[in-house]
C-alpha cells in the first residue's frame, strides 16, 4: 500500500468528480441486444402487479426532496410490528427491476432466506424514464452527491422502511448487482450513517467513470478514494465492504474488483489518520476452494484491520462471468454453479451492525 502524504483534513462533501470517461460502457453494464427487450420489459412489468406479490410483499412510492422512488419490501413471519429486525436493500443491475420482470428479487432469493433468517428485504426499482434500460446511474456524477439524485432516493427508502416497519437502524444493509453495485458503494460513500455494511457483486469503485479502460492507472484508486473520503465528510467511517467478481466477467472485468479492494482499504486509512498507508496493520488472507459437483471453484480473501474488524472481502469466482451466483437464482443474470451469494451477503451483514 502507498504512503501519500496526508491531505488537508477539512473536506469538501460537495466534490464533483470529472464527467464520465470510457468506463461507462463498463459502469452500465449494458448489452446492446437487450435493450429493446428490456425496455419494453420494464415499462410493462416493473410495477409490482398482484401475481408478482408473495405473502408478507408490500409496494410503496418514497417522496422526498429528490423525488420518488419506488420499491417493495418482504416482511419475514418474524416480523411483529415490535421486534427491530435487520434490513437488506437489493439494487438490480441493468435491464433488471426489483421486483417485476427479469428482477433482484427473483435473483437473489432473498425472501426464502429471509423468512428462515428474520430479516425485511428492500427492492428498489429504476424507472426508464430516468434510464432507457432501467440501469442506476451510478457513473454520473451527479448521482454520487450526498442530498441529490439516487443517493438521496434510496437513503430516504431505507429510512422510511426504518420507520414504517419498525426495523433496527443499526442493520440496515445494501446489496447491489453491476450498475446497482456502483450505487450501492456510492451509498456508503454517501450515507455511511445510514447503511451498515455494502456489497458489490460485479460492480465498481466510486468515482470510476474517471477511469480510462485503456489507461487504468492514470486514475489510481488511491485518487477515487480521496473523493470517497470527502463524501463522507464528519460521517466519516470504516464501512465492511464485501466483492463478489466472475473471473470470466467480460462487461465489468476482474481488474475492477481488484481496484474497489485497493480504494476501499484506502478509504479506511484515509478515516483512520488521513494517510493512505497501512497504519492499523491490517492483515490479509487468501483462502480457495476447489471445484466441487459441478460448482465454481473461488478463492475468498479477507483484510481485516488490527483490532479485528473487516474492512474489505472479496470472492473471485473461476468461471463465472457477469452474475449473481447462486443455486437458486432464477433470472437472465445468474450463475447456479457460484457460490451462494445471498446466504455471503446475509452471514456478512449479520456480523457487522453499525458501530
Amino acid at each position: 500500500m502507498s504512503t501519500t502524504p496526508a491531505i488537508e483534513p477539512a473536506r469538501n462533501a460537495d466534490i464533483v468528480p470529472r464527467r464520465p470517461r470510457r468506463w461507462l460502457r463498463i459502469l452500465s453494464g449494458i448489452f446492446v441486444t437487450v435493450v429493446a427487450v428490456a425496455s419494453l420489459g420494464v415499462a410493462a412489468l416493473q410495477l409490482g402487479l398482484p401475481w408478482q406479490m408473495g405473502e408478507g410483499d408490500r409496494n410503496h412510492v418514497y417522496q422526498g426532496p429528490a423525488g420518488s422512488q419506488r420499491y417493495q419490501v418482504h416482511l419475514p413471519p418474524q416480523h411483529d410490528g415490535t421486534t427491530r429486525l435487520p434490513v437488506v436493500m437489493a439494487i438490480h443491475g441493468c435491464a433488471m427491476t426489483g421486483y417485476g420482470w427479469n428482477s433482484m428479487k427473483a435473483t437473489t432469493q432473498f425472501n426464502s432466506l429471509a423468512d428462515r433468517e428474520g430479516f425485511i428485504v428492500v427492492y428498489p426499482t429504476q424507472l426508464i424514464s430516468r434510464n432507457v434500460i432501467a440501469c442506476w446511474n451510478s457513473a454520473d456524477p451527479r448521482e454520487q452527491q450526498r442530498h441529490t439524485g439516487e443517493p438521496a432516493l434510496l437513503a430516504g427508502v431505507a429510512r422510511q422502511v426504518v420507520e414504517e416497519y419498525h426495523a433496527d437502524p443499526d442493520q440496515v444493509h445494501v446489496a447491489g448487482a453491476s450498475s446497482g453495485a456502483g450505487t450501492a458503494v456510492i451509498l456508503a460513500a454517501t450515507y455511511p450513517d445510514v447503511f451498515a455494511t455494502v456489497t458489490s457483486v460485479a460492480g465498481g469503485e466510486y468515482g470510476l467513470n474517471q477511469v480510462d479502460p485503456d489507461h487504468p492507472d492514470s486514475t489510481s484508486p488511491v485518487d477515487t478514494a480521496r473523493q470517497a473520503w470527502a463524501q463522507m465528510g464528519e460521517r466519516a467511517r470504516r464501512v465492511p465492504l464485501l466483492i463478489i467478481q466472475g473471473e470470466q466477467d467480460e462487461v465489468v472485468p476482474p481488474l475492477v474488483a481488484t481496484r474497489l479492494a485497493t480504494h476501499w482499504t484506502a478509504v479506511g486509512d484515509l478515516i483512520d489518520d488521513g494517510l493512505t498507508n497501512d497504519s492499523l496493520g491490517s492483515t490479509e488472507e487468501t483462502v480457495s476452494v476447489p471445484a466441487a459437483a459441478g460448482r465454481h471453484p473461488y478463492t475468498h480473501t479477507t483484510i481485516t484491520a488490527s483490532d479485528g474488524s473487516s474492512i474489505v472481502e472479496s470472492y473471485h469466482v473461476q468461471g463465472m462471468g457477469h452474475a449473481w451466483p447462486g443455486p437458486d437464482g432464477d433470472g437472465r443474470y445468474t450463475d447456479r454453479a457460484g457460490p451462494d451469494a445471498s446466504e455471503i451477503v446475509w452471514r456478512f451483514a449479520e456480523r457487522h451492525p453499525m458501530p
